[in-house]
């Protein structure tokens, strides 16, 4: 592995601590799946690159189909060519790849679990590992509790004991399908684990720019006073994928924008966002601030969810000239479908920081660029002096976050336009990560690899996070169900959504172009 010493690392400055992990084994469940090949192995082997990872490790793929240990390391090599943000280099492939092993087996069937006990006894004996093990539930949520279940017959496992080797499990999300759902896999979870054991992993709190809102917020002086509702007029966040369902339409005909991106992805970046200040960077300190902003968010009863909230689909339309079908002709999905592709929704956070003060969240398919942003308009200034022209407004400040793919911020600020006369014209100020620092960032699933086998729970979904964000949800989702709906709004492919999102928040201005 390269010698790097890990405080030298930006990956691992992250909210104040250095990861320095212990020897352990990582055991990827479902390991012949595009998330092994594109995101986990990539990842881990950019970490050794980085000498990150600890000087005994080991990764076991754990799969049903009948690969060996040469089938997974040359898909470890070929996802690294494609995906990795640094290509394998000879120098240090042939060590990193040593440290890869695969085990054939089926997750729901107990008897292949000893196999895996004893492989792992064998990998770990001849790689010095002391017993630590992480196990990566890169599996369908519905088989989450045989999986433990099996892990814990199987003796793989144990509770978190002083002196003792550590056993710690990564789950996936969607974390559920509902709050009853997510309650029935927590529960399961729990009877083998302990929750300081459990790392919910949801890959965009592992992006830079996500962990810099606490930095951007609470590191420099002259936002902190200013983040409350007297001098914040409302916030925008905003997630648009470019692409469609593709592929995916069977799976996305039962979530929809508002499990797949609002539950976990958006509301988490709320909390950042909204959160008082933490008074230590402690992992529970962090989250316990988390979960008081979804305690407060202000509940969206049944007959004032279509004031509130905004759904439609794709239509036809075009992508980068392309003509491309909407969402009722993809593949896999019903053609008499009401699954949303995209979603806005007006929320409010009932606390004294943030009384009156509306967000506006919008995420959704087909739109028209990749990106990623949180934006905070502050009040307009008295209409005195520079203000005083209700036909022609000044444009109010506004600071944007951008989160991908263009990592950076920027400040609007009113300035003079040269001449004689007084004419005022709205600049950006503008900073971007790749610009500054050079290197391209981490990606996502290193740093949160790295904070599990550190134990650091920082940026993984607590339980009552989790549950209380489906609860909040499950509002919504109640209301559609019984609206009986048999079509939804649509918006052109490329389009930045429907007319109705923008009458949403056309009383406190208009959706920004990221």
């Amino acid at each position: 592995m390269a010698d790097v010493a890990p405080e030298q690392n930006p990956l691992t400055a992250g909210l104040g601590k250095t990861a320095i992990p212990d020897p352990c084994t990582l055991v990827i469940f479902g390991a012949t799946g595009d998330l092994t090949r594109r995101k986990l192995l990539p990842a881990l082997y950019n970490l050794a690159l980085d000498g990150l990872l600890p000087a005994s490790f080991a990764v076991v793929g754990f799969a049903r189909r009948d690969w060996t240990d040469e089938t997974l390391r040359e898909v470890a090599r070929d996802g690294s060519e494609k995906f990795s943000r640094r290509k394998p280099d000879p120098a240090h492939w042939a060590d990193f790849e040593s440290a890869v092993f695969y085990v054939n087996g089926s997750f729901e069937d107990r008897e292949a679990y000893p196999l895996l006990q004893k492989r792992l006894e064998e990998v770990e004996a001849a790689r010095g590992i002391p017993g630590n093990r992480i196990f990566y539930l890169s599996i369908p949520p519905s088989a989450i509790g045989t999986c433990v279940a099996n892990l814990r017959a199987a003796g793989l496992v144990r509770r978190q004991e002083a002196g003792q080797p550590f056993s710690r499990i990564i789950i996936e999300k969607p974390i559920g399908h509902d709050l009853a759902s997510a309650v029935q896999i927590n529960d399961e979870v729990a009877q083998v684990f302990d929750e300081n054991q459990v790392f919910r992993i949801d890959h965009y709190l592992g992006k830079e720019t996500v962990q810099s809102i606490l930095v951007n917020r609470f590191a420099n002086s002259i936002f902190e006073p200013l983040w409350n509702q007297k001098y914040i007029d409302h916030v925008q966040i905003t997630v648009s994928e470019e692409e469609g369902v593709g592929t995916r339409g069977g799976y996305y005909e039962e979530a929809g924008a508002l499990r797949d991106m609002v539950q976990n992805h958006i509301l988490q970046t709320l909390c950042l966002t909204a959160m008082e200040p933490p008074w230590s960077l402690g992992s529970e300190v962090v989250r316990d601030h988390k979960i008081a902003v979804l305690n407060c968010l202000r509940p969206i009863p049944a007959r004032e969810v279509d004031k509130h909230v905004v759904r439609a689909q794709y239509g036809p339309g075009f992508h980068h000239g392309v003509e491309v079908p909407g969402y009722r002709r993809e593949d896999k999905v019903r053609p008499d479908s009401t699954t949303e592709t995209y979603v806005a929704l007006r929320v409010f956070v009932d606390n004294w920081r943030w009384a009156g003060v509306p967000f506006y969240i919008r995420t959704g398919k087909r739109l028209p660029k990749r990106a990623s942003e949180i934006a905070i308009q502050f009040k307009s200034v008295p209409p005195v002096m520079f203000n005083t022209d209700a036909e022609a407004p000044l444009e109010p400040n506004v600071l944007a976050l951008r989160i991908q793919p263009d990592e950076g911020l920027s400040l609007r600020i009113a300035t003079k336009l040269p001449g004689p006369s007084v004419r005022i014209y709205p600049v950006k100020m503008d900073f971007r990560y790749g610009s500054t620092f050079g290197d391209q960032s981490p990606e996502a699933y290193e740093r949160l690899l790295l904070d599990v086998m550190a134990g650091d729970a920082t940026l993984f979904m607590r339980r009552d996070a989790v549950e209380a964000s489906w609860k909040w949800v499950s509002n919504i989702l109640d209301a559609w169900h019984q609206s009986g709906a048999r079509w939804l709004p649509e918006y052109p492919a490329g389009s930045w959504g429907p007319v109705e999102a923008e009458r949403l928040i056309e009383k406190d201005g208009r959706w920004r172009i990221p």
